[in-house]
């Protein structure tokens, strides 16, 4: 029953805005389990090597369903920002036929890393609480001898969002549902065409969004064919020791962990020039370059940019190829299939038909 929390060091006093917060769940998760509301289990995708795996699952309290009924499997917006959670639940994992158990945090978050031996490809886990119908989680495990995977950024790269501009980041994210946004023009086909030639390697989304959303970007993903692949999103609302998690540090902190977790993984970076993913990828390959095989930045368009107030590239990084901290290739276009022809012609990936 050996689990490693997911490198989450707490302090020894919450913040005042998380106790509060703790404080309200408290006194509704009291209210609503009076009136018959029941844990339900929203399991996340993991991801892992042989011998471990990483299981990502959060534990809310649901409005219990008749029999022979179910329960929606689209929330539209807001309401997944008003979900009560169920902390300090038990939860059994099983991992290839073995049991273990974790808690819930104060989050209702389940993000252990436990022991257990699946084959490389995709795989499940099994979760269960109780009070809740077990549900079997996806996880992608990766072969020893992979030694490149694609880690993306979501917002502005595979998904128009125009996050940066307050107003509609608040439309995007609070009212509208994963058919009202728009997939970034080639970046499906490039995700494809990358994992085509590499077969094996893994896909990865990263980014600064709330796992609340993670059913809405999961759906949005899968309906314009991008690469399934595990979602690694940041927590919503108060901290252990601050009003809201950094995205920044969240970013930076996840390619620092999956460099220590698959040292022998070259990492196609690809981001947008639009918030901070420059400035990141650049500190990760300076830090990290026989973890990094290049960098692709999508640049926005003139407008975009400058509503998104987009940081500056590093010189000479026009459309083309340029070099990037510790010699790493530096890529970018406007869209995936500028893209895919800077990275065919850096000889970063051949295309299909040449393999």
């Amino acid at each position: 029953m050996a689990l490693t929390p997911a490198g989450r060091v707490f302090p020894t006093r919450l913040h005042r805005a998380a106790r509060i917060e703790d404080k309200l769940h408290e006194l509704v998760a009291r209210r609503l389990r009076q009136r018959g509301w029941r844990p339900t289990i929203t399991a996340y995708t993991g991801y892992g090597a042989p011998g471990w795996v990483r299981v990502m699952a959060r534990v809310l309290l649901a409005r219990d369903v008749p029999a022979g009924g179910r329960r929606p499997e689209k929330v539209r917006g807001w309401r997944s920002f008003t979900s009560i959670p169920a902390s300090d639940a038990e939860v059994v994992v099983e991992v290839g036929g073995r049991q273990q158990v974790a808690r819930t945090d104060r989050g209702g978050y389940v993000d252990c890393v436990f022991d257990g031996e699946l084959a490389p490809g995709w795989g499940t886990v099994r979760l269960r609480t109780e009070g809740a119908k077990p549900v079997e989680a996806p996880v992608r495990i990766i072969d020893p001898a992979v030694t490149f995977g694609v880690l993306s950024d979501i917002d502005d790269t595979v998904m128009v969002t125009a996050l940066p501009r307050p107003l509609l980041a608040a439309w995007n994210t609070f009212v509208l549902d994963e058919h009202a946004r728009a997939a970034v023009p080639g970046m499906a086909v490039l995700y494809e065409r990358l994992a085509t030639a590499n077969p094996g390697a893994p896909v990865f989304y990263l980014s600064t969004g709330a796992w609340n959303v993670a059913p809405t970007l999961t759906r949005f993903l899968s309906r314009h064919l991008y690469p399934a692949g595990p979602l690694l999103l940041t927590d919503w609302g108060p901290t252990p020791d601050r009003w809201f998690r950094s995205g920044q540090a969240h970013k930076r902190d996840t390619l620092a962990r999956l460099a220590r977790e698959f040292p022998h993984v070259k990492w196609l970076l690809i981001g947008d020039d639009g918030q901070h993913d420059q400035e990141i990828y650049a500190e990760f390959a300076a830090r990290h370059p026989d973890n990094v095989a290049a960098v692709a930045i999508r640049r926005l368009l003139p407008g975009e940019a400058i509503l998104a107030g987009a940081i500056p590239a590093p010189a000479g990084s026009s459309d083309g190829e340029a070099l990037g901290p510790a010699g790493k290739k530096w890529l970018s276009a406007p869209d995936g299939a500028g893209l895919w022809g800077l990275l065919r012609d850096a000889e970063i990936v051949e295309p299909p038909a040449d393999r």
